[in-house]
């Protein structure tokens, strides 16, 4: 029971700063400067046929 402890104590703390971090970098990679024109460029390859 010991082991499930300390993987549940790690997870609680540096498993949700790994997370927080994640999420915040995906925000700031989705709408960084010039993400627009990639964004639209994959949103009409459906259409282009």
């Amino acid at each position: 029971m010991e082991t499930y402890t300390a993987l549940r104590q790690f997870a609680d703390s540096w498993g949700l700063l790994a997370m927080v971090l994640f999420f915040t970098g995906a925000i700031v990679f989705a709408f960084r400067p010039g993400s627009k024109r990639i964004a639209a460029d994959a949103a009409d390859i459906p259409l282009r046929e």
